[in-house]
């Protein structure tokens, strides 16, 4: 099984990229909503860790924006409680697809919470700073400054650039993507058996 992991800016088209390869798919931030809605272990754990933020089960996405405002290193406070679930989910998703020929994952944070193993194929998305910036402000509850605080945890785009093996560039052109996706798609699945 190879496992493909795209790496990139917030908001430059990981999610609908990884669709495109038509592979089983691990979505750390669907895996985190799933968790916040259903999991009272969880809930219990953050609650007893800010209560004074945590208040409601589901959790709701404002209370944790108003944790991070209030303490930028809250985040990783959170991050603490919540990766082991999410790294439980990866597991099982990963035993359940181990005979498939690839397998995608979409887990922000991926190099820097140093999740990457030997054999990992790291794909770059390349994209305009301002493309990023133009499709974000359209998304629903955008927060600038939440955005930012997210950033300062991430690796620049020049340093996961260079801990990737390949580099796809996202111009937000629909057909034009899917082309390169099944061209990248070929030429990674070619290199590994030729290897």
């Amino acid at each position: 099984m190879i496992k493909i992991v795209l790496v990139g800016d917030i908001g430059s088209g990981k999610t609908h990229i990884s669709k495109l390869f038509k592979a089983p798919y691990f979505s750390a931030d669907l895996e985190v909503k799933k968790i916040y809605k259903n999991n009272r272990k969880c809930y219990a754990t953050l609650r007893k860790k800010f209560p004074k933020f945590i208040k409601t089960f589901p959790i709701k996405k404002k209370e944790l924006s108003n944790l991070i405002k209030n303490n930028l290193f809250n985040l990783k406070k959170i991050g603490q409680v919540v990766h082991p679930f999410v790294r439980k989910k990866l597991k099982t998703f990963l035993n359940k697809n181990k005979r498939k020929k690839i397998v995608l994952l979409d887990i922000p944070l991926y190099l820097e919470n140093k999740m990457n193993k030997r054999g990992d194929v790291i794909i770059f998305l390349k994209t305009k700073k301002k493309d990023v910036n133009k499709r974000l402000k359209r998304r629903k509850n955008f927060n600038n400054n939440l955005l930012n605080i997210l950033r300062k945890f991430q690796l620049t785009s020049k340093q996961k650039q260079k801990k990737s093996k390949y580099i796809l560039v996202n111009d937000y052109n629909s057909a034009n993507i899917k082309n390169k996706v099944k061209i990248l798609k070929d030429k990674i699945l070619n290199d590994r058996s030729s290897s």
